[in-house]
């Protein structure tokens, strides 16, 4: 047994993503020995930290236990020692820093979106299998417990035919006036890569393929329901990105999707992101961990009597989905995979090609809420 090291370059580092998300799992699989491969080789992730403040990063570099780091990301790339460029940094920036790691030789993995159209999504792709290194994109919430138990009941012929899904996400941010907000202000700038339809509709791209049923069509509505907000600084700013976004999509197999997502809007749900998948043979509804479903066998008849207080209480009529399997954190799965793809070329679904795919529906949102008709999604070729 060998150990074999990977240098990564995280790019963000010191980002709310970056640090506890990115390099907590990374950092996980090197305290644990580096993570195992088919050959019995261990592969130990080795780290440089990159960005634009070199007190923030050599502050993270000290606490993560002294790992390398650099505030000349050109010189990062350069360097022999770095194999992977990895960027969880502002989205605005993503597609030029990720064109100079392709030229430079690196293997390329994003955060979504992977860039702000889908033009330059798509040469993103073709650059990368130019140059012949591997790439991909961040498709974290297929790895959480709730959406596998999801798949799972699809693979397992549960839903029967299926008809339609409902996803539901989002929860109130507050605009920083009588509270601090729970999000950066870039989220809100278009210049900066802000939206929720280009940030969110990234996850239910892939959510949907990957769960459902590949989307064929959608039809969007976006809105700006909170005008100001209060930046880091203090300072008021106009917001000019959407922060709510209402949609029918359109699935393979005719099954229709109803998409709401909002962050000015008040919980009354199990969990900040819903997804309900009706069939003819049965429901299930799934947050982030939990999942429950509801078979057509038992599902009841509930009286509708609109002078009558409704006798039945729905939410004690579903069954809980049992945490079988042990469930790797979903941040940590995504690495895991994709570090066996590069070390041992392990198969891997979730390259840049499918990254275009999500901007390619954000693309089509936003051109249907401007035109107000449906838009279709032809299938993407490298």
């Amino acid at each position: 047994m060998a150990e074999r090291r990977l240098g990564i370059i995280l790019h963000g580092a010191t980002g709310r993503m970056g640090s506890t998300q990115h390099l907590r799992n990374l950092l996980d699989i090197a305290k644990e020995g580096g993570l195992p491969l088919g050959n019995g080789d261990r592969l130990m992730p080795d780290v440089q930290l990159a960005g634009r403040d070199p007190v923030k990063l050599a502050a993270l570099a000290k606490a993560s236990g002294g790992l390398r780091w650099n505030a000349d990301l050109d010189a990062a790339m350069a360097d022999p020692a770095n194999d992977i460029f990895f960027d969880c940094a502002i989205t605005g920036y993503r597609a030029p820093n990720a064109r100079k790691a392709i030229a430079a030789g690196k293997h390329v993995y994003l955060e979504k979106p992977i860039a702000p159209s889908l033009a330059e999504a798509m040469e993103l792709a073709r650059l990368a299998n130019a140059a012949g290194v591997k790439h991909g994109v961040i498709q974290d919430k297929v790895h959480l417990p709730g959406l596998m138990k999801l798949r799972m009941l699809r693979d397992a012929g549960f839903f029967g035919r299926i008809l339609s899904v409902k996803v539901d996400f989002g929860w109130w941010v507050f605009d920083g006036f009588y509270q601090p907000s729970q999000r950066s202000s870039w989220n809100y700038r278009k210049t900066e890569g802000g939206g929720m339809v280009l940030d969110m509709y990234a996850h239910f791209r892939y959510i949907l393929d990957r769960v459902v049923a590949p989307v064929t069509r959608v039809v969007c509505r976006a809105a700006i329901h909170t005008p100001q907000r209060v930046d880091e600084r203090g300072q008021v700013y106009d917001v000019d990105a959407d922060d709510g976004a209402f949609a029918l999509m359109e699935l393979g197999d005719g099954i229709i999707a109803t998409v709401t997502s909002s962050w000015a809007t008040r919980l009354r749900r199990d969990d900040m992101l819903q997804i309900q998948i009706d069939g003819t043979k049965g429901s299930a509804v799934a947050g982030l961990h939990d999942c429950r479903t509801q078979a057509l066998v038992n599902t009841p008849k509930p009286p509708w009597n609109a002078d009558v207080r409704q006798p039945m209480n729905f939410y004690t009529q579903w069954q809980d989905v049992p945490d079988n399997l042990v469930y790797r954190p979903s941040f940590r799965a995504c690495w895991e995979d994709f570090l066996r793809h590069v070390a041992e070329d392990a198969p891997f679904v979730p390259t840049l090609l499918e990254g275009a795919k999500a901007v390619q529906l954000a693309e089509a949102a936003y051109k249907s809420d401007q035109e107000g008709r449906w838009i279709d999604l032809p299938p993407l070729v490298v």
